[in-house]
């Protein structure tokens, strides 16, 4: 069965040949970018990539107009980022388990963080299964950052890892890029888009859909007290990052930090806007 693989880029020149490398087995590859200025376009053309060009606005609507525009050769597509790389083992059972006249509307995926030194964050790493692996038309994102996949029909596991490389670039463009989301996610957090009305406690607790678990939980996670303290306790005593050593608690700190962030900002839009009310 035949997949095409959708990349989404921004200034990738570091990471995108090891990705591209990883997907040589399709032979529709097709690279989404949004205006970088080193030499990611040039890489991709060269590789024989389909690449189209549009201005990042939010990661919702960027998603969605990629699966609703780009003209995708086969009814299957493997979503990944720059900084991920698809298994030997992913590679085989997505080109063998996966065909037309399966009613399934797309596959959950393992992913395996790794931190700086290689470690993988086995424990440390908070959402391990991501639905990447789909049928474009069943697909829609919501979020403006870090977006939700809502599903339209079944979905089922496949074998294999993606292995995703969030540190590439070092700690400095982690934690800059971070910065740039807890924006968001605070902008989300006044504006309302977490109303209670729409959070399902028993979903959230419950539902063997993990999307629509982890939306639910996710909303009800924005509305605790003290949620870096939680965060941080969640993933160092509950998921138990410590196992993972060094790297693990590390990462669990800049979680934390990057919940901080988030509470940061939505009280100052908070108070901004009650000024400006």
């Amino acid at each position: 069965m035949a997949i095409s693989v959708l990349i989404l880029t921004k200034n990738e020149e570091q990471d995108l040949p090891a990705c591209l490398d990883s997907v040589r087995w399709s032979t529709d590859i097709h690279v989404f970018d949004s205006f970088s200025t080193d030499r990611t376009v040039e890489i991709a053309q060269q590789a024989g990539c389909i690449v189209t060009q549009r201005r990042f606005d939010d990661w919702s609507t960027h998603q969605n107009w990629a699966l609703r525009n780009l003209p995708f050769k086969f009814p299957w597509v493997l979503y990944i980022d720059a900084d991920e790389r698809v298994s030997s083992e992913l590679e085989q059972n997505a080109n063998t388990q996966v065909t037309t006249s399966d009613p399934i509307s797309a596959f959950q995926i393992q992913r395996r963080d790794f931190f700086i030194d290689g470690k993988w964050l086995k424990h440390a790493q908070i959402s391990p299964f991501y639905l990447r692996l789909f049928r474009p038309d069943k697909i829609r994102y919501e979020r403006l950052v870090n977006p939700v996949t809502i599903v339209d029909g079944p979905v089922r596991e496949i074998d294999g890892f993606l292995d995703h490389y969030p540190f590439s670039k070092g700690v400095g463009f982690w934690l800059e890029r971070h910065i740039k989301y807890s924006s968001l996610e605070a902008c989300m957090i006044v504006d309302g888009q977490r109303k209670a009305s729409s959070i399902s406690i028993f979903k959230g607790l419950f539902t063997k859909d993990f999307t629509v678990r982890r939306y639910n939980q996710k909303a009800m996670f924005y509305k605790l007290p003290f949620r870096p303290l939680i965060k941080f306790s969640y993933m160092m005593f509950w998921r138990r990052a410590f196992l993972d050593g060094k790297a693990g608690i590390t990462y669990a700190f800049l979680q934390s930090f990057y919940e901080y962030m988030i509470v940061l900002k939505e009280r100052e839009l908070q108070m901004k806007r009650r000024t400006e009310s």
